[in-house]
């Protein structure tokens, strides 16, 4: 992408029928950290990388907490993202207050890809440059769905965003079709297991990743880093395995190669 003169404001249209500062919005989402999300037909499962901007920082937050029965993780700009959380939390509340029953899920997501749009129609507006997976469970289920800059919102069952989130959603793709049977704990692996693609060779430890789970009986919450470093070495303990296991074979090959040479 370059800067043209199509790209003044958002609501300059190009020839081609493009708006450059949604599709610069939306580049935005792309370059922050990786936030994945899984869900299956009774928990909801996210997790995010947490790096800091320099070794004497501390890392910004990427999951947030909006209700007892809903949660948002964040790829892009976070201060947009901390803003958009409080929206949520004001829409829960009010609803909360005036019908005395928890928001659903898809009503939320409406309100907040409703709020994005709006950013995409005012010339004296820009859009927010955060996508937002949002984890909720109601009455009618367990729900992921990706909240997009542009207002457009999509519902998954599951999905990556942020950097080098294309090898979280390639890993995922070869599994999806048994999510919907998974428990709690295989849905919490799987997140990880996502998270470490995008790594690309970086150690995964618990001090660089957050994970969160909503489910039913389970509001939603942070899990302990010394559970997800658990889970990630019952992860490490499981490839040593396999790994052993592929070089067996391997291993068996070479010794027939050595016996002795037949008879001419």
């Amino acid at each position: 992408m370059f800067r043209n003169q199509y790209d003044t404001d958002v609501t300059t249209w190009s020839p081609a029928g493009r708006l450059f500062q949604v599709e610069y919005a939306m580049e935005a989402v792309k370059q922050g950290a990786a936030a994945v999300g899984l869900r299956s037909t009774s928990h909801v499962v996210l997790a995010t990388v947490n790096k800091a901007a320099s070794d004497l920082s501390s890392h910004q937050r990427k999951v947030f907490k909006i209700d007892d029965h809903i949660g948002v993780a964040i790829a892009g700009l976070t201060a947009d993202g901390r803003v958009l959380s409080r929206y949520l939390r004001n829409e829960c509340i009010n609803h909360s207050f005036v019908y005395e029953s928890p928001l659903p899920v898809s009503r939320l997501v409406v309100h907040l890809a409703d709020k994005a749009q709006v950013c995409t129609q005012r010339s004296w507006k820009r859009p927010y440059g955060v996508g937002l997976l949002v984890a909720g469970l109601d009455e009618t289920g367990a729900h992921l769905y990706y909240n997009c800059p542009s207002g457009n919102y999509f519902e998954y069952q599951a999905f990556a965003i942020g950097s080098r989130s294309q090898a979280a959603k390639t890993f995922m793709e070869r599994r999806f079709d048994a999510f919907n049977s998974y428990s709690r704990d295989e849905l919490i692996k799987d997140a990880l297991f996502a998270i470490k693609e995008t790594l690309q060779g970086e150690k995964l430890t618990s001090s660089i990743c957050t994970v969160a789970v909503v489910g039913i009986g389970e509001p939603f919450h942070m899990l302990d880093q010394k559970i997800i470093q658990e889970v990630i070495d019952s992860i490490e303990i499981k490839e040593d395995d396999a790994a052993a296991a592929d070089q067996a074979p391997i291993q068996d090959e070479d010794k027939s190669s050595e016996a002795a040479p037949m008879d001419i």
